[in-house]
């Protein structure tokens, strides 16, 4: 007779028996789940497994469509492993890297002599189709650790080696598709079949892997022009390189070796030579009539800190700013305009009592004297605290907020006046060659800790506001960030290895029963590739002091 469990399908609200041992994907079948959008993977008991996956036990499940950012993911992964193996199978040898998000895709650089041509491009395209024809599986495939390692050198491929023997782990997964071999972190598609919609071209020295769209998952994503931060990124991958730091297997290495000591004080120097950099060029504009310093970036980018240090760097070039920030002209509380869902939309530019901005930033450019707000977070009220503020001729007012470069903000205040500063954390450390290190997890992580040790917020209500963030960034902030006149990357290479012992035990507090667990368990499980790195060597000043606590500065 044969075995049979029961699941619970959140996608029928139904209980359903099914053949134990069963696929994913045959439950799929089985119960005939239909999606707008490509269903890409499954949450099983809240976490996130391929669709070839197999239940032996009753389990919860649900069916996750291209539309869910874990969709995404799983697509985006499977995707550039049909690239790499393409590349590989087209320039044996030659190493690829994908390096970093870009223009609504990813940049990838081929590492040879002869540049890349429209020739290049035609024949990956064709290669990749081929693959994608030929619907192969995407094999997992679990050895010892040091099997795995073994497998990956012979393949010259050492980056993955190094990551996967300094990451500690007695037993490693890898995936194989057809004769090729590869490394990805999380799940796949079941076969390179699914992976119907992409598009390659030509992009700077490189090439950009174009995806689809994150909210209309039948377009491509448009190529967004972002010169500014590719030059950003460009500088600090060409920094990483001469110092032997690319990945995290690599850093990891590092610390085994005892060499993080002098890797962090290089980092909070080369941070703090941009600041004093940035200070300079805004003395130099400050002669010809700036005024007005904005600074914008996206949720836990370091925005606060990242002020207080320029502040300090403006006065050791003998200019006097005084800083104010855009929270405390949030709105009451009761009246913040709200979502498609009804709920408070706090990343909108109309959150901010603008009215009332610019009537203060004019009247302080004019250098008349401004009682100002200080924003009750707690009552959810806008206060007047006896806080007044007055600005002379030869001074700078600073703007902090994530509304700071759009132009709707100050369109009353003429442009030559202005200079505009974007943060944000680009995270340019990867995993590997293949894997890189999404810059919303990044700040995610900061701000999960931030707003456990700061603001009494759970795990679980940070990470079920993150996606609303996020969204409000892609409306809000993103379309602005060319904007800037100059851009300051806050990430530093150790700092996901420093938060490891502070977010872990938050992440840990999540229950298995809630939606969230997903993604819980997911950022536990990437910082299981981080080898620990104590923070106390942190100078008080640093940035990421914002975050885990300990900072000089008053926030």
């Amino acid at each position: 007779m044969e075995n049979r469990i029961k699941v619970y399908c959140t996608n029928t609200g139904a209980y359903h028996d099914v053949p134990a041992g069963s696929s994913l994907l045959e439950i799929q079948e089985l119960l005939n789940i239909k999606s707008e959008f490509p269903i890409v993977n499954c949450k099983v008991n809240n976490k996130t497994e391929s669709l070839s996956f197999r239940l032996y036990n009753p389990k919860n499940i649900e069916f996750v469509n291209m539309a869910d950012p874990s969709g995404v993911r799983t697509y985006v992964r499977s995707l550039c492993f049909i690239f790499a193996k393409a590349v590989y199978e087209l320039y044996p040898g030659v190493q690829m890297n994908i390096e970093h998000p870009i223009a609504k895709g990813y940049y990838c650089v081929i590492s040879r002599r002869e540049p890349l041509t429209e020739e290049d491009i035609r024949s990956i395209k064709t290669k990749m189709q081929e693959l994608i024809t030929q619907n192969l599986p995407f094999e997992a495939v679990e050895d010892e650790t040091k099997t795995v390692v073994e497998l990956f050198r012979n393949q010259g491929f050492d980056d993955k080696a190094l990551l996967l023997e300094t990451s500690d782990a007695l037993y490693s997964k890898y995936y194989r598709l057809g004769d090729y071999i590869d490394y990805f972190y999380g799940s796949l598609v079941p076969s390179s079949g699914y992976v119907k919609l992409f598009d390659i071209q030509l992009f700077k020295q490189g090439i950009l892997l174009r995806v689809p769209s994150r909210t209309n998952p039948v377009e491509l994503e448009p190529v967004v022009e972002q010169s500014k931060m590719f030059d950003v990124y460009k500088e600090e991958l060409d920094f990483l390189r001469i110092a032997e730091l690319d990945n995290v297997g690599d850093l990891n290495r590092a610390n085994k070796e005892g060499k993080i000591s002098g890797i962090i004080k290089l980092w909070e120097a080369l941070q703090e030579k941009k600041i004093s950099k940035i200070a300079e060029q805004i003395k130099h504009r400050s002669k010809d009539g700036v005024r007005l310093v904005l600074i914008s970036g996206p949720s836990s980018s370091g925005k606060t800190t990242f002020r207080k240090r320029l502040e300090v760097q403006l006065m050791a070039n003998s200019i006097h700013p005084q800083g104010i920030s855009l929270d405390d002209y949030f709105v009451n509380r009761v009246d913040t305009p709200r979502d498609e869902n009804g709920e408070y939309d706090y990343e909108s530019l109309y959150s901010l009592d603008l009215k009332q901005f610019n009537e203060d930033l004019t009247k302080l450019l004019n250098g008349e004297k401004v009682s100002l707000p200080t924003y009750n977070f707690t009552t959810g009220k806008r206060e007047y605290k006896g806080h007044e503020l007055q600005i002379g001729k030869h001074q700078v007012l600073v703007v902090e907020g994530i509304h700071g470069l759009n132009p709707e903000l100050t369109k009353q205040i003429d442009d030559s006046k202005k200079f505009m500063i974007y943060v944000s954390a680009l995270t340019s450390i990867s995993l590997d060659n293949h894997n890189w290190i999404s810059t919303s997890d990044n700040r995610c992580l900061r701000r999960l800790i931030r707003d456990y040790r700061y603001r009494n917020y759970s795990a679980v209500e940070t990470l079920s506001r993150w996606p609303s963030v996020r969204k409000g960034e892609e409306k809000w902030i993103f379309p602005y960030q060319e904007n800037a006149d100059v851009m300051f990357n806050s990430a530093m290479i150790y700092e996901l290895a420093a938060m490891r012992r502070h977010a872990e035990p938050i992440l840990m507090q999540v229950p298995k029963n809630v939606p969230e667990y997903a993604e819980a368990n997911r950022f536990l499980k990437f910082l299981n590739y981080f080898n620990y790195i104590s923070d106390r060597e942190l100078p008080p000043t640093s940035l990421l002091r914002e975050f885990l606590g300990g900072s000089s500065f008053k926030y």
